[in-house]
């Protein structure tokens, strides 16, 4: 594996750790392949069954490596096929049945957002601040972050990212709801990992496809969504593990109400 991304997986956790930090963590042609790579492995393995994306240094991700751009990328063909081959990966983890937490510390900006936003839980330091940025340098948004960033906070308010050189504050994306967590900026990888223990301790199937039935409800009708939801909880109702939980919870029920 490419050294711009450590990957591994151990007990059942996939780690996706972006590794370029004197370069914020940007994206060149060497990391969108690794990252590629990586996570359609992360979601195929059966022994994988929560991932956490971080990044080494003091920030997350400043988007796509804007020297790399100017010097050694070539055309827009072929930034249009890097974006390309950097897309593989986010949909792979936001069309997986596995839940994804985000320990994104200090600067997440332009493209960053979008892998950001790929994770269904993001974790974020009291110093972290989140923008879009792309417009300052003549680009437009890529990675997903025009569609996520809609969906996850709104219209008006992607609006207000894309067409401002604005960086949210911490505080502001808890707000916005672009963030689910703020804690001290050295707590935000442990806190991550609590997440991901939490998911790997409990029902992270379910877990899982829960993710998976929101993620994909914008892609489905009203009326087929609540029939993909109607098979989903039949079938997992046939799960040992819901059938072990379920028991638990009844016996646990009518012994309260014995009292």
């Amino acid at each position: 594996m490419s050294e711009a991304l450590l990957y591994t997986v151990e007990d059942g956790l996939a780690r996706l750790i972006l590794n370029r930090p004197a370069r914020l963590n940007a994206f060149e042609s060497e990391l969108a392949h690794a990252w590629a790579e990586a996570t359609t492995d992360a979601v195929a393995r059966e022994d994988v069954r929560a991932i956490l994306i971080g990044a080494s240094g003091a920030h997350f991700c400043a988007g796509g490596d804007v020297l790399a751009m100017a010097s050694t990328m070539g055309s827009g063909a072929d930034i249009t096929r890097l974006a390309g081959v950097i897309n593989t990966g986010i949909r792979a983890l936001t069309e997986s049945s596995k839940p994804v937490v985000a320990a994104a510390q200090g600067t997440t900006a332009g493209g960053g957002l979008g892998i950001l936003m790929c994770s269904d839980y993001a974790i974020v330091g009291e110093n972290s601040r989140i923008g879009s940025l792309y417009a300052n340098i003549g680009l437009t948004p890529d990675l997903s972050v025009s569609a996520q960033l809609t969906r996850a906070v709104g219209e008006r308010r992607a609006l207000q990212l894309v067409l401002q050189d604005r960086m949210l504050s911490s505080a502001e994306a808890l707000d916005w709801g672009l963030v689910a967590e703020v804690v001290a900026a050295d707590e935000v990888e442990g806190r991550a990992e609590q997440v991901a223990k939490f998911w790997l301790e409990n029902a992270t199937a379910a877990y899982g496809q829960a993710k998976h039935l929101v993620r994909s409800a914008a892609e489905t009708t009203f009326i087929d969504q609540l029939d993909v939801e109607a098979a989903s909880i039949g079938a997992f109702l046939e799960t040992p593990d819901a059938q072990a939980r379920v028991a638990a919870f009844a016996a646990a029920s009518t012994r309260k109400a014995a009292r």
